[in-house]
C-alpha cells in the first residue's frame, strides 16, 4: 500500500482529476453527508484527497470490477442531475456528485473507457494462451502421427515376404539349413499340373536330378559330357 499511497501531486498516468461531492458513508447527525475531495483516477485506482496538495489519500480503491452510471436519483436538490456512481457485486458502492451534470457525464465516460481497457487487457493473454496450448496439442498430434507412420512402415517391410529368384511357384518358406537349391523347369511344373483326375499325384524324387553350373566335356567315352543348364537325372549311384 505504501508504493499506491502518493501525495495528490506525485501521481502520474492522470486520466481524470478535479472536485467532486463524496456521499459519506458513516456521516455524524451534525455532518455533511457530502463532503469536498479532490479525485483523481490514475493508473486503474481511484483516489480522493482531502484537497489536491494532500500528502495522504483519504481512500483508494481498485476500479476494475466496478460498474459506472448517472444516479439522479442520489439527491433530490438542483444538484440531483449531476450524480453519478460506481457500484460492485461484492465491495461498498462510491457516490459522486459533479460541478454540472456535463462534468458528470465526463466523469462517467473516463471511467467507463477505462474499465473497458482494463477488461480487454485479460483477452488477448487469454485467446494467446489458448492458441498456444492449441498449436501445443497440434505438435504433439503431429509427433504421434509420425512414430505411428514410422512404425507402421517399419513393421509393413519386416512383415513383406522376401521373394528370391527361383522360388516361385514354391508355398512353403525357405528353411534356414544347408541343403542342395534345385530349379524346377518349366517341363517338370507343366507335368505337375497335368493330371486333372482327382488322383493323388506321385512325388518327384528331386534328389536324383542335378543341373550343371558349367560345360563339361568328357576325355574319356565313358565319361558324361554337359552343358551349363542341362537337367542330368542320376538312375544309380
Amino acid at each position: 500500500m505504501e508504493d499506491i499511497e502518493r501525495g495528490a501531486q506525485e501521481l502520474d498516468n492522470i486520466i481524470k482529476q478535479g472536485y467532486l461531492e463524496k456521499k459519506s458513508k458513516d456521516h455524524s447527525f451534525f455532518g455533511s453527508e457530502w463532503q469536498k475531495r479532490w479525485c483523481v483516477v490514475s493508473r486503474g485506482l481511484f483516489y480522493y484527497y482531502a484537497n489536491e496538495k494532500s500528502k495522504q489519500p483519504k481512500g483508494i480503491f481498485l476500479i476494475k470490477g466496478y460498474s459506472v452510471r448517472m444516479a439522479p436519483y442520489l439527491r433530490k436538490d438542483s444538484k440531483k442531475e449531476s450524480c453519478f456512481e460506481l457500484t460492485s457485486q461484492d465491495r461498498r458502492s462510491y457516490e459522486f456528485t459533479a460541478s454540472s451534470p456535463a462534468e458528470a457525464r465526463d466523469w462517467v465516460d473516463q471511467i467507463g473507457f477505462l474499465l473497458k481497457d482494463l477488461s480487454s487487457l485479460t483477452i488477448p493473454y487469454e485467446e494467446e494462451e489458448e492458441e498456444e496450448e492449441e498449436e501445443e496439442k497440434e505438435e504433439e498430434e503431429e509427433m504421434y502421427d509420425d512414430i505411428d507412420g514410422f512404425d507402421s512402415s517399419n513393421s509393413g517391410s519386416q512383415s513383406r515376404p522376401i521373394i528370391l529368384p527361383g522360388s516361385v511357384g514354391l508355398k512353403e518358406p525357405m528353411r534356414e539349413k544347408e541343403e542342395d537349391i534345385y530349379e524346377i523347369l518349366p517341363d517338370e511344373e507343366h507335368d505337375l499340373e497335368e493330371d486333372e483326375s482327382g488322383t493323388q499325384q506321385k512325388g518327384v524324387d528331386y534328389a536324383s536330378y542335378y543341373q550343371g553350373l558349367w560345360d563339361c566335356h568328357g576325355d574319356q567315352s565313358d565319361e558324361l559330357s554337359f552343358q551349363r543348364g542341362d537337367l542330368i537325372r542320376i538312375l544309380s549311384k
